[in-house]
């Protein structure tokens, strides 16, 4: 006489057999089960760490831009006050020159 089918039946044929599957299963594949979780959570880590280099490389080129105006206008200022010491060193030397020829001429009248 053969059992009839049921779905107890099959519910208790199941779990009768689940266990040892499961224990064949992690036997078989335990440490990928457990290595599972630590590789998702290194890739979230290097995905972290990728998003993090490009926006402080992006920082740094703005820092640079920055700098770069800056310095741009520190240069500016530097070219128009040496364009300013150049012209009064050049009228000095033309007054200290005149100063000197009419010195000069002033002796050699006496």
């Amino acid at each position: 006489m053969e059992p009839q089918i049921t779905p107890e039946y099959i519910k208790q044929l199941v779990y009768s057999i689940l266990p040892e599957v499961l224990a064949r299963y992690q036997e078989e594949k335990g440490k990928d089960i457990y290595l599972n979780p630590l590789l998702e959570r290194l890739i979230r880590l290097e995905e972290e760490l990728k998003a993090l280099r490009i926006e402080m490389n992006l920082r740094f080129e703005a820092q640079r831009k920055e700098s770069d105006v800056k310095f741009e206008a520190i240069n500016a200022r530097f070219e128009a006050l040496d364009k300013r010491l150049t012209f009064l060193q050049w009228l000095i030397g033309i007054g200290f020159a005149f100063l000197g020829g009419l010195i000069t001429l002033l002796n050699f009248i006496k």
